[in-house]
């Protein structure tokens, strides 16, 4: 019988430490959102669903660490994109799963860890990636990959410091080389938006501007 994956079973890492280029170079975590910061936002929607959350970032670490997380830098000062954040999360989990979020989608699904749990026990994966509905300039709307929200096994550890060692920076590009399982959230219930990210102040604001699921 195998065993169920429970959500004592998951460490929670939040992705904040990129350098927002095209927000400006603001912090990111820390732009506000319906009266909160993004990464606090991040957090109090992914806490019920992991045992444990930390913070990956790289700049104002008190204040990150003023949200009651763990707060951890990447290992080197080079901002290598969400990898570093992805190698931070395992190399600390104490559990053995690692579900990895990013601060700047903050209505990503509340039931985000289940669903990727039961698909990645289910399909014998290493690792589970979320699919989730974009929306063009036109107004069409697809359903793509989500990299940045994986859930992950811990023992994959040793697979990714060997991939980001070697230069490597792109998640499918590291995905690949593991037998990985896609999660589609578009069910009529889920939320259109949900995968829905902020990379500008105006995207910020358009996002802020809807109704919330």
């Amino acid at each position: 019988m195998t065993h169920s994956i429970s959500s004592q079973d998951i460490t929670g890492v939040i992705l904040a430490g990129g350098r927002a280029n095209r927000m400006g170079g603001v912090d990111k975590g820390l732009q506000n959102f319906n009266g909160m910061s993004l990464a606090l936002h991040t957090l109090m929607r992914l806490g019920p669903q992991v045992s444990d959350v930390m913070i990956n970032a790289n700049r104002n670490l008190s204040a990150y660490e003023s949200f009651g997380a763990s707060v951890w830098p990447d290992a080197s000062a080079d901002f290598a994109g969400p990898l570093s954040g992805f190698l931070v999360g395992l190399e600390r989990c104490e559990t053995p799963y690692l579900l990895t979020v990013p601060c700047d989608t903050p209505r990503f699904p509340l039931d985000l860890a289940n669903r990727l749990a039961v698909a990645l026990e289910a399909n014998e994966a290493e690792i589970a990636m979320a699919a989730g509905y974009e929306t063009d300039a036109q107004g069409n709307r697809t359903i793509r990959t989500q990299p940045v929200f994986c859930l992950l096994r811990c023992e994959l550890l040793e697979s990714l410091v060997k991939f980001t060692h070697s230069g490597g920076r792109k998640i499918d590009a590291w995905t690949a080389q593991h037998k990985t399982i896609v999660v589609n959230f578009d069910q009529p219930t889920d939320d259109l938006y949900a995968f829905a990210n902020v990379n500008t102040v105006q995207e910020l604001v358009n996002l802020e501007a809807l109704p919330f699921a």
